[in-house]
């Protein structure tokens, strides 16, 4: 597993010569599949950022991520920053701010949303929007995260 927040200020190379294409800024996630989608690349101050989809990545390290031979950065895709975000359920209900999220880097599948009030399973997401991460409010046995701790 690997948190949002180790890979923020890492370096993405391409391949080969190892050129350096920027710095990770942030993940895009599709809440609704539990995926991270795209990563946030800051090219520089002038250049601005742009996105790399993840599965054109080769390697994800823990210093670095190398992205495949045939891989562009395109114009960055729609994006909400994930950590920061308040926690709506469905019904409108507060349930604390996301400070780090657990994902499987090779599968790019989120696991756990670590919020201020617990850890919330992956497969309580709904969306990502302006505002917040809408949550499903129902609690239900499988939603006892993995540590033992519900997620009220």
């Amino acid at each position: 597993m690997m948190l949002f927040s180790r890979l923020r200020g890492l370096p993405v190379l391409a391949p080969g010569e190892g050129t350096r294409l920027g710095v990770v800024r942030a993940l895009t996630v599709d809440a609704a599949s539990g995926t991270v989608t795209h990563v946030r690349v800051r090219r520089g101050r002038l250049r601005g950022d742009a996105a790399l989809a993840w599965d054109a990545l080769d390697a994800v390290a823990p210093d670095m991520l190398i992205a495949a031979p045939s891989s562009v950065l395109a114009v960055a895709p729609p994006h909400h920053d994930l950590l920061g975000r308040r926690v709506l359920t469905e019904d409108g209900e507060e349930r604390g701010t996301v400070l780090d999220a657990a994902f499987d880097p090779l599968t790019a599948r989120i696991e756990a949303v670590l919020t201020t009030i617990g850890e919330l399973p992956a497969e309580r997401l709904l969306g990502l929007g302006d505002h917040a991460l809408v949550v499903r409010g129902r609690r239900t046995a499988r939603d006892q995260g993995r540590s033992g701790r519900s997620f009220p």
